[in-house]
């Protein structure tokens, strides 16, 4: 009977791993003005995310022009859909900064 080796058990927990070492670094490496930094970066990366979404919606109803409703109603919720999810990089980045910027004023 041939037994499994122990690296087998810990592949799903590669995901994790990769997922958290950045931020990790990140702290490590650069304290407080990193997790501002961070949170500038979400912040722009909800920014991106925002006006790829107009854009896209912008040229659909340049291309295609008058479409049916429930055409209309696709692209206005992937609009809103977008929209909503950058709001929240927004806040997540805007938390990432204002921790950052405690932190740094009251413990560094």
């Amino acid at each position: 009977m041939r037994s499994q080796s122990d690296s087998l058990l810990v592949l799903p927990l590669l995901p994790i791993f990769l997922i958290g070492v950045p931020p990790m670094l990140l702290f490590s490496l650069l304290g407080f003005p990193g997790i501002v930094i961070l949170g500038v970066l979400l912040i722009c990366v909800g920014l991106t995310e925002r006006l790829e979404a107009n854009s896209d919606f912008n040229q659909q109803i340049i291309v295609h022009g008058y479409t049916r409703q429930s055409e209309r109603n696709l692209q206005a919720s992937t609009l809103h859909s977008a929209t909503r999810f950058a709001t929240l990089v927004d806040l997540a980045g805007a938390g990432l900064i204002a921790v950052g910027l405690v932190g740094f004023y009251y413990l560094g």
